[in-house]
Order: structure tokens, then C-alpha cells, then sequence
């Protein structure tokens, strides 16, 4: 899967004069970077969060001042001060497993900070990275974001190993020897780190300082608390029973009976203490990732799948919140229905949310995750964002997708019940597939930006969505998504003819000059 990507959000700014080069960051993963370009965008707030309490400094005064009263001698200076995502911003998709890395992954570590110091010099200001959430390992060799074991918690392998030793969680000596490796074998990864940031959290749950006072924290916040504790025990049960489903669970346990959790915590505390500490460990790092990309003027976009899992705390947890039937199974399940890709559909197998419960309960559990990504980024794109408008319902017995139906969506409602919550967000809405009017409308309601993929723009015709002259003022333009090929290897191995027919008619040979071309046309 390559994930080394350009975005561009298309507008007024000019690209920086100086060139970098993709392939400074091939990665020892799977995932490769991707430029990207995009337009600017200004996120949509409810009507009672775009009121006068908006206004800043003296302006806020005036809003509640009587009519033909003077106004201060600084009036002339109430300019409206301008968002910084409304100009062409352009940057960098680029997971973190796919740093160059020590142990044959990615972390939070040197990597991370040199990455940053890249975009920064190279005129960049967005990095986009795929979920952080951690792999359904079991069911997941690939280690793919898109099929997580919880949409709250952080992947642990990320967690930088030399960062450890400088909080003194490790020492020096006990690093392993590094992997040279160009894929991430996550297995064979796990078994290295694990270990590893295991012995470091025991060591910090032992502790008596600041680092210690902090997990307290961490822990007692119940922003963390309300999803974390939820996470331990799910994770917990999973390794006593280590079955392939909750729904194999006994019932005690599947039902979450309060004296069966007590049992579990009396017999697994520790394994329950460790889950937390690691949490605040990947909590941490990432922070001071983050907080050094604010520094350069770098915002990181973030990434959330419109689904989770079957087996995961999520659904576990909050039954109530899905289309289960009376003994906890799927009544129906995710995918979308055939296209040019696939004759009978793709069968996701995703548990299906029950919306009308969820907007009886006004939507609680989308604004807790919404609230969770806003703490992890500073915007986010949501995919398969069609889904909230018509979503696409497939029984569970099916064997294809193609036996589905579509099934109206939340709609404005859900949006506008976040909005009113959690206030001002960035959303980006992958909005790729088969995209109906509602779908649009959706989008544009909510003042998110949508997408074009320029490898999908040549070899159609001239109306073609994702072909330059085609392309918005509020979207982001990518020339592939983590689920396409880099340029360059589209280029050599697939369409090198049409390339070379409709895009690449310049005198300049370079080594970059293919690559260049292409997102130059964004």
C-alpha cells in the first residue's frame, strides 16, 4: 500500500521556488509519501458559536455597546484577521510507520523532527498522516490503519524506543540491534518493541515523579478516562481469552456485568496498568511531535474511517450505538456496491451504526470521537464521508456486497449536533466513489473541502472530476491517495505512454522531472 503523497489545497500562494525531492523519504515501510495541494477552507461553526461571544478583543464591546455611542480611537484597526488555511497550502502524505527507521518501522522519533524540518524548508505546511490507531493485529497482518482494534487508542509501535531512554524509561544498553528492512514485517516488529515499551511502562508505573504525576493525570482526565478504561478491560479480556471475536466472549463478559469486569480487573491490574501507562506514552510523544510541527507552522492533518471494527472496544462497549441483533451480532454490515473496480461490490464487514438511537442520544458518541481526533489533530479528513448522507447496508449472512441496498444517512443533523459541542473543526471529506447530489450538498453545508486524485483524471475525457482545469477552489488535490501507486511508479510501470502523450512535453530531463510534472499540475 504506498501512502508517499502530494496535496495541494488549491488557491492565491505560490509554490516555493525550491524543489524537494520525494525521494528523500522513501520509507522502510510499506507506506510512501504524497504531495498534495489544497484549496482553503474556513470550517462551518453552529449559529450560536458564530455569534457576537466570536468577536475578539475591543470588538466583543462593541457588540453590546448602544447604538451612536463613540467607538475607541483603535477602531480603524478592527481588521478581520484572516485564516490561515484560506491561501494555497501544499504537502506531504506520509504515514509515520514510514520513516526511516532503527527497528523496521517508523516512530515518533528523529524521523518525525527531521520530517518537519523537511516540510518546513521546502515551503510545505500541512502533514498528512493515515489513522495512528493500533492494527486488529489478529486479523490484520498488513497492519493496516483502516481495520483498527480501537478508534481512540494509539498504535504503541510507534512509540520511539530512544525517546524512552532520554525520559529514562530505558536504558541505552537494553536497545536492540537495529533491522535494516525496506518493509515493515508488523509481526516480527512486535515481537521486538513490545517487550521493550512494556518494561518502560512498568518502570514509569513504579516511578515517583513528575513523569509519574503526569500519567496520573492523563489518566484522571476525563476526556481519556471515558474511552481509556473502556479500551484496558476490552484488551484485557482479549488476552485472557484470546478468541477471535467478543461475541464468542461468555456472556457475562460480552454483556459487561459489572462482577465479571470486577473478576477481570482483580485477576489482570496489572496487564490493565500497563495498557494505560503505554497509551500515555504514545499520548506523549506524539504531543511533542505535534508541538514542534505547531513551531515550524506545520498543521497536521489526521485521518478517521468513517467505520470501526467489529471486534473493539468501540462497539463492545456501546452496543446500543450499532445494528446489532439481541445476542450482540451484526444485523447488517459495511461495504459499497458494484463499480468500474469491482463487479459484485466490496464487503467491508464493518458493523453498521444505528442512527436513530445515536440521535436519540444526540449523538454523544461521535462528538467524544470527534473531540478525541481534535486532540490528536489540528484538522482531519473523514472517509468514506458519503456515508453520512446514503450509506450502503448489506445483510450480514451475504457472501457479496452486491446483495446491499442503499440506507439513508444522518445528514446535516449529525454535523450540526458537533458543531454545536465541540465548536470549530477542520473536517476534509473523502469524497471519492459514487457521489450522489446529497453527497455534495452534504459537504458543501458543512464547508468542508473535498478531493480530486490527479491519477484518476487522465485517460477519460475532458470532464473528467480530477483533471486540473476540473478541479475546485475548496478541495484537496492529491496526486494519489494511500491506496494508489507514487507517480513514479504509475509512470514506469503503467500509463508511461499516456503520460508521456498528454503531460510531459517540456525540455527539462532531470531525474525529478516526471514526478514534478505531474504535481505542478495541481
Amino acid at each position: 500500500m504506498a501512502a508517499l503523497g502530494s496535496l495541494s489545497f488549491s488557491s492565491l500562494a505560490s509554490s516555493s521556488s525550491s524543489s524537494p525531492k520525494p525521494s528523500s523519504f522513501l520509507a522502510t515501510a510499506t507506506l510512501r509519501p504524497r504531495f498534495f495541494l489544497c484549496t482553503p477552507f474556513a470550517a462551518k461553526t453552529s449559529a450560536a458559536s458564530a455569534s457576537c461571544s466570536s468577536v475578539s478583543g475591543n470588538a466583543a464591546a462593541s457588540a453590546v455597546a448602544s447604538v451612536g455611542q463613540d467607538l475607541p480611537d483603535d477602531y480603524e484597526e478592527w481588521t478581520p484577521k484572516p485564516d490561515p488555511r484560506d491561501r494555497r497550502r501544499a504537502g506531504v502524505l506520509l504515514h509515520p510507520t514510514s520513516f526511516r527507521g532503527p527497528y523496521g518501522i517508523g516512530d515518533f522519533g528523529a524521523e518525525a523532527f527531521r520530517f518537519i524540518d523537511w516540510l518546513h524548508q521546502a515551503g510545505c505546511s500541512v502533514w498528512q498522516v493515515l489513522p495512528l490507531v493500533p492494527p486488529g493485529r489478529k486479523a490484520n497482518e498488513e497492519g493496516s490503519p483502516y481495520s483498527g482494534q480501537d478508534a481512540n487508542c494509539g498504535n504503541t509501535l510507534l512509540i520511539s524506543l530512544e525517546e524512552l531512554v532520554k525520559d529514562g524509561l530505558l536504558a541505552k544498553a537494553e536497545l536492540p540491534q537495529p533491522i535494516d528492512a525496506e518493509r515493515v514485517n508488523f509481526a516480527a516488529v512486535a515481537d521486538l518493541k513490545d517487550p521493550l515499551i512494556a518494561k518502560a511502562a512498568e518502570r514509569l508505573i513504579q516511578s515517583d515523579g513528575e513523569l509519574k504525576s503526569q500519567l496520573e493525570n492523563f489518566h484522571k482526565d476525563p476526556s481519556i478516562s471515558s474511552w481509556l478504561e473502556d479500551a484496558a478491560y476490552f484488551a484485557a479480556i482479549d488476552d485472557s481469552l484470546n478468541t477471535f471475536s467478543w461475541y464468542l466472549w461468555p456472556e457475562s463478559l460480552k454483556n459487561r456485568h459489572l462482577a465479571a469486569l470486577e473478576e477481570i480487573y482483580q485477576s489482570k491490574k496489572d496487564f490493565i496498568d500497563l495498557f494505560i501507562a503505554q497509551q500515555f506514552l504514545f499520548q506523549r510523544q506524539w504531543q511533542k511531535v505535534r508541538n514542534y510541527a505547531q513551531m515550524k507552522g506545520i498543521s497536521i492533518m489526521g485521518d478517521m474511517p468513517i467505520y470501526v471494527g467489529y471486534h473493539s472496544a468501540d462497539v463492545w462497549a456501546n452496543k446500543k450505538h450499532f445494528l446489532l441483533n439481541r445476542r450482540g451480532f451484526p444485523l447488517e454490515v459495511s461495504g459499497v456496491p458494484p463499480d468500474a473496480f469491482s463487479e459484485t461490490g466490496q464487503l467491508w464487514g464493518s458493523p453498521l451504526y444505528d442512527w436513530k438511537a445515536m440521535e436519540k442520544d444526540g449523538f454523544s458518541w461521535w462528538i467524544h470521537r470527534i473531540r478525541r481526533a481534535r486532540d490528536l489533530y489540528d484538522e482531519f479528513r473523514i472517509d468514506h464521508f458519503r456515508g453520512f448522507a446514503g450509506f450502503w447496508a448489506v445483510p450480514s449472512e451475504a457472501k457479496v456486497a452486491m446483495d446491499g441496498r442503499w440506507k439513508v444517512g444522518p445528514g446535516k443533523s449529525l454535523f450540526d449536533a458537533i458543531f454545536r459541542s465541540v465548536g470549530n473543526i477542520n473536517i476534509i471529506a473523502e469524497d471519492l466513489g459514487v457521489i450522489t447530489e446529497d453527497v455534495v450538498q452534504l459537504r458543501k453545508s458543512i464547508g468542508a473541502p473535498g478531493m480530486a486524485v490527479l491519477q484518476f483524471g487522465f485517460g477519460s475525457d475532458s470532464k473528467n472530476p480530477h483533471l486540473p482545469h476540473n478541479h475546485e477552489r475548496n478541495q484537496v488535490v492529491y496526486t494519489g491517495t494511500h491506496d494508489n501507486d507514487t507517480v513514479k511508479i504509475l509512470y514506469y510501470a503503467v500509463l508511461i505512454h499516456l503520460f508521456k502523450i498528454s503531460l510531459i512535453r517540456q525540455k527539462n530531463k532531470g531525474k525529478y522531472h516526471i514526478i514534478w510534472s505531474i504535481i505542478s499540475q495541481s
